[in-house]
């Protein structure tokens, strides 16, 4: 047991892993990871919609049933809750059962229970009905995310920001190919009958293509030949990672990015109406039809791209440019929003600004606390989305106590703002201090060993 210069513990010296029979490192391992990254971005883009495309099926079920807005956010809001708390439960799955029939087992589980609950939306005359299709709908969900994140993270130790950006990014940008197709079924056959198509299609695919994808065996992801941002090689378990103080930094900060993206991403459609755009002719369709598009591929761009930048220059710093400039695209959408281009532009910003958490988090929680156990310490980080999500009804109320959306977004932006402030004075020193008390220790260790 290795201690660090402040008398922690770190967990043994990592002891040198011997390839596992059969396992060729080389140009095949390399295709054979980005043919894994390909389905689990499939995968990822099929179950988009049911965070992203949400926002389509709010006023159709208003005008249905006379249910008020906040009272449909809850289905939203039980569905990132149910999404984000169950995936702890599925990421030990996923390492436990195994690297080969792991990811297949729980995934193809996570698409079964995607159909089954919008298939159930479809059907739901009341609020409690519409209320069990979100939860069962986010069990699956959640079971598909962290799964392909995980895969992400232990395939791809020499370009984790990037891989985990791409996979996250079919999450972000998937339901910028569904949009318009989606808005034709709500207006030409009803919201119910698009409730029911779109989620079989999505969960089957799903299915399907999960029982193509697995982990790596010990020793068969490629390392790193150059390194540009600090990692650790000790593997800390759950139980040890939820002793440090900086994974609850990450989980504030992570909670706090989230609340502002998820009330946005929930109500862009009654932000649209309220500064007088959305139901605005452009291009064949809608200035919100156009608006969710651009945003959905912003918000998928956005996690590759600043994945890669972290790659290159540090997690935390990358971090703070785009939280701050999430800051800004908040207070201007209150600005221009009531132009057309303003609130395409704009709106889209916030989700740009918004969508590299899903890739810089998981990077860096894996980067300080190892791999062997990712998939489930990832999972337990992913819940500060869940928590997040509480806040969402919030939103609209306020709103409606003040009778428009831009109090809500200054709050966004003095969110924003903070958190530039806690990476920056908190986040980053951290971080520091935890790669030198590893390197400390790494030294005592060969010192005694010696």
């Amino acid at each position: 047991m290795s201690v660090t210069a402040a008398g922690q513990s770190v967990g043994p010296a990592p002891k040198p892993q011997k390839l596992a029979p059969n396992i060729i490192r080389g140009p095949d391992t390399s295709a054979r990871r980005w043919l894994y990254l390909s389905l689990n971005f499939v995968c990822m883009i099929l179950i988009a919609n049911l965070q992203y495309g949400w926002t389509l099926f709010v006023p159709p079920m208003h005008t249905a049933h006379g249910w008020s807005v906040s009272q449909i956010q809850i289905a939203f809001t039980l569905f990132i809750a149910l999404e984000t708390w169950g995936t702890p439960f599925n990421g030990w799955l996923v390492d436990h059962i195994g690297p080969h029939f792991g990811p297949r087992i729980v995934m193809g589980f996570g698409g079964v229970l995607v159909a089954v609950g919008w298939i159930f939306n479809s059907y739901a005359q009341t609020l409690p009905e519409l209320y069990v299709g979100g939860a069962v709908s986010g069990i699956g969900a959640g079971a598909v995310y962290c799964s392909a994140v995980g895969t992400a993270v232990k395939w791809f130790k020499d370009r984790r920001g990037l891989a985990v950006g791409l996979i996250a990014g079919g999450y972000g940008a998937g339901a910028a190919m569904t949009v318009i197709p989606i808005a034709m079924v709500l207006r030409t056959s009803g919201y119910e009958a698009a409730f029911f198509w779109f989620g079989l299609l999505q969960g089957g695919v799903v299915l399907i293509v999960s029982q193509f994808i697995r982990n790596p065996n010990p020793g068969e992801a490629i390392e790193p030949t150059v390194v540009k941002v600090q990692r650790t090689r000790h593997s800390y378990t759950t139980a040890e990672m939820l002793r440090s103080p900086i994974f609850w930094i990450l989980y504030l900060l992570d909670g706090l990015m989230c609340a502002g993206g998820l009330t946005v991403s929930a109500d862009l459609a009654p932000i649209g109406a309220a500064f007088q755009v959305s139901q605005v002719a452009l291009f064949g369709t809608t200035v919100l039809a156009v608006a969710l598009v651009v945003a959905n591929v912003m918000n998928g761009g956005a996690r590759p791209f600043f994945g890669w930048v972290s790659d290159q220059i540090g997690h935390t710093v990358t971090m703070a440019i785009a939280f701050g400039l999430g800051a800004v695209a908040y207070y201007m959408l209150t600005v221009a929003g009531h132009d057309p281009w303003g609130f395409i532009f704009f709106a889209g910003l916030v989700f740009f600004c918004w969508g590299e958490i899903f890739s810089l988090f998981p990077a860096m929680c894996t980067d300080l606390f190892g791999e062997k156990y990712a998939t489930t310490n990832l999972s337990v980080l992913y819940t500060a989305k869940g928590v997040a999500a509480l806040l969402v009804p919030f939103g609209s109320l306020i709103a409606g106590m003040t009778g428009d959306w831009a109090g809500v977004l200054y709050i966004a932006a003095g969110i924003n703002t903070i958190a530039v402030v806690l990476v920056l004075a908190v986040l980053r020193p951290a971080e520091r201090r935890r790669h030198a008390d590893e390197a400390d220790a790494a030294r005592l260790a060969v010192s005694a060993a010696g």
